[in-house]
């Protein structure tokens, strides 16, 4: 990426109830801040029902915001091997959504995501979203699922990609 080049970054922290997005620009060694949010599905729709909202909701955000690449969260071991299948699907559902509106995908750990914000692996989401908000100069630190995306797309911003891998 040269000097005057930028680059617009997705990041999303999928969820099976709560799923975060957040894009900013990437311009030289500089982090804009674009927009964030959390597509919200409670109990409010049937698990499948849940899938297509995410996909469809971040769907908007990619044509509304016109990201060039995605940076997404991957699944944690979960203790419940129930929950964990749900976040994988509500996971798919997030990358699908990027993938058919054309843009890359890179996975990011929970662990890389907060070592490369706050610098230290095991942080608390508090951490996160304090880290985020200064990071990005926000009045204010976002709900936590938003910080959460927003942190995987300045992950993906501090990564070295070589021939679309991360190096």
């Amino acid at each position: 990426m040269s000097k005057t080049e930028s680059l617009r970054i997705l990041g999303i922290d999928p969820g099976s109830r709560a799923t975060g997005y957040g894009v900013i620009t990437k311009k030289a060694n500089k982090l804009y801040y674009v927009t964030c949010g959390v597509i919200r599905l409670g109990n409010k729709y049937a698990f499948n029902d849940r899938l297509k909202v995410i996909f469809d909701g971040l769907c908007e955000v990619i044509e509304t915001h016109k990201p060039t690449v995605a940076g997404v969260e991957d699944v944690f071991v979960a203790a419940n091997p129930r929950t964990a299948l749900k976040l994988g699907h509500a996971r798919g559902a997030a990358v699908l959504a990027a993938l058919q509106n054309g843009l890359k995908v890179y996975d990011y750990t929970p662990r890389m995501v907060k070592q490369s914000v706050v610098g230290y692996g095991n942080a608390e989401k508090e951490q996160v979203q304090q880290m985020v908000r200064v990071l990005l100069q926000l009045s204010k630190p976002p709900s936590a699922d938003a910080a959460d995306a927003l942190a995987v797309a300045m992950c993906h911003a501090s990564q070295t990609i070589i021939d679309g891998e991360v190096v």
